[in-house]
């Protein structure tokens, strides 16, 4: 792994469908917006969706004369790789487990990120070949977010997630419950769709913190179709405050774990 890389980070759900695409592509985009260099890996083989929601589905991967793969550059301090890069929209991707481990060695390796803040990985939901792969092949993973709905078939699955990654010896970082909640136009009321909870009983039960809740909004899913990042779209809003808390919360986790890290040695 490139040891420019200061911070590796996973996102990872337990079930599809939860937004945890939108929690990777917002929480880099809003680490790049704080200055830091933000490297971002998709490792959906079979169903990518950060390059379309970073605006860069139309872009193709090259490669250099070293046969080592340049990221995309999404914004002056935001580079990204995605199978989705690679292959055509329409087509699927018809793999097995050693090939997929072999591309997600490719991104993690031959990949010219350079100096890196951050490297976050965007994984598939569940615990199967991907992440395993991603964590086995990065190896000093500082950590995962974990994401959840409030209801509690998400919740539960979302567990699973938890235990796999401290199970091979990572650190759940914390819990983002992401549509939590519909803020009613009319009266401004807020509005518990899927129940109300969820996310910190979870983010108890482990241990860890609840980051951040991700509320309901036609604009953020609007924005994503179209390739625009709603931590830097949506100004002013509740929802470019949610990514910035989210984004604050890993600078200091993990600034907090280095300098233990140094007391410690």
């Amino acid at each position: 792994m490139n040891n420019q890389i200061k911070h590796k980070i996973m996102v990872l759900s337990g079930k599809g469908g939860v937004g945890k695409s939108t929690v990777s592509v917002n929480l880099a985009t809003a680490l790049a917006e704080e200055g830091f260099k933000v490297g971002l890996i998709d490792i959906d083989i079979h169903g990518p969706n950060v390059a379309n929601m970073l605006g860069i589905g139309d872009k193709k991967l090259e490669a250099t004369p070293k046969q080592t793969i340049l990221p995309i550059k999404v914004y002056p301090n935001l580079s990204a790789v995605s199978i989705a890069n690679l292959v055509e929209r329409s087509q699927p991707v018809i793999w097995r487990g050693p090939l997929k481990q072999k591309m997600i060695e490719q991104f993690v390796n031959d990949v010219e990120w350079g100096e890196l803040d951050y490297l976050l990985v965007d994984s598939p939901p569940g615990t199967g070949d991907e992440p395993l792969s991603a964590l086995q092949v990065i190896g000093d993973m500082d950590g995962a977010i974990i994401v959840t709905t409030p209801q509690g078939v998400s919740t539960m699955d979302a567990m699973r997630s938890a235990v796999f990654i401290q199970k091979l010896n990572s650190k759940v970082l914390g819990i983002v419950e992401n549509m939590s909640y519909f803020v009613c136009p009319n009266c401004g009321q807020r509005i518990y769709l899927f129940g109300e909870g969820g996310g910190e009983a979870l983010a108890k039960e482990l241990g860890t913190q609840l980051i951040t809740r991700i509320p309901q909004n036609p604009e953020l899913m609007r924005l994503s179709e179209d390739g625009k990042p709603a931590a830097l779209y949506m100004r002013g809003t509740e929802m470019e405050a949610v990514f910035k808390e989210m984004a604050g919360y890993v600078i200091n986790q993990l600034k907090n774990k280095k300098e233990s890290n140094q007391e410690d040695a």
